[in-house]
């Protein structure tokens, strides 16, 4: 999202717009995506295990920290004047976001807990 900023340098007013232009995704597992254009954003609940752009797998279980690194271009004004290029980029890090990376296995069942509790799969029933 495009960021504007109005500072006051060496007596000036300075007028500051900076746009993002490109995103690069650190899984913290050694794998790193981008830069790209796109930082990719939340899919509805319903959607949830569906592929996207930004989808990444882990190669283990554990926890991790990912972080999303925002490249901004700039342009300035000073005291109302005309726009002019900052040159380069800036490149700013969100913080860290921990996360917990589990596998679970499933497995279908035809016994009813509530008719037979002592059916494989059922709460209190013996390993087999």
């Amino acid at each position: 999202m495009e960021q504007q900023f109005d500072i006051t340098m060496f007596g000036q007013k300075v007028h500051v717009v900076a746009t993002p232009v490109q995103y690069t995704w650190n899984y913290g597992d050694g794998t790193i995506f981008g830069p790209q254009p796109s930082m990719g954003g939340p899919l509805p609940q319903d959607r949830w295990g569906e592929k996207t752009r930004t989808s990444h797998a882990y190669p283990s279980t554990g926890d991790f920290q990912v972080v999303l690194t925002t490249s901004f271009q700039g342009m300035y004004s000073v005291n109302s004047g005309p726009p002019l290029p900052i040159p380069g980029q800036g490149q700013f890090s969100a913080p860290p976001q921990g996360i917990s990376v589990w596998r679970s296995l499933t497995r279908n069942y035809a016994d009813d807990c509530n008719a037979n509790s002592q059916g494989q799969g059922c709460p209190g029933a013996g390993a087999r």
